[in-house]
């Protein structure tokens, strides 16, 4: 899935797509994806400009959006609709993310329940590690009014 797929799906953009390819895809089970980290990105001009280090909410939110896209992939209707984050456990930031990676984002859910997706999901650089965890998400479906029929 190229950029131009990733968009047609996602409502997010520049500077806020963290997506930039599709590499696997089992729609509603697994979903690989990649990050390629650029010093042009405007977090780096204060965080931090002689160090700079991708914000582990930009990589949270990478996660997320790779959720979006397998459950998006799983359920068309889901398209119109954005996917929320519920929570995060266990998350943890392993190694510093650096412009000039890539970062690889695999993301496998675990169960749903009643709406609610649980996923797991791993972001690696070059094989090591630089974030883990579990995320919770859902995405809102309207419920119809009084007297309407869904």
């Amino acid at each position: 899935m190229d950029i131009h797929e990733i968009m047609a799906m996602l409502p997010h953009r520049y500077p806020f797509l963290m997506i930039d390819r599709v590499v696997e895809l089992v729609p509603g089970e697994r979903v690989v994806a990649l990050k390629n980290v650029t010093i042009n990105e405007p977090q780096f001009a204060g965080h931090f400009p002689s160090q700079p280090v991708m914000p582990g909410v930009l990589m949270v939110e990478a996660i997320a959006q790779a959720c979006g896209i397998m459950a998006m992939s799983a359920n068309p209707t889901f398209r119109e609709r954005p996917l929320y984050l519920l929570g995060l456990d266990k998350v943890r930031f392993r190694s510093p993310v650096r412009p000039g990676d890539q970062v690889r984002v695999e993301v496998v859910k675990r169960s749903e329940k009643r709406g609610i997706w649980f996923f797991s999901a791993n972001l690696t650089v070059e094989g090591r590690t630089v974030v883990e965890g579990e995320v919770m998400a859902t995405v809102l479906v309207d419920k119809p009014a009084p007297g309407e029929s869904a």
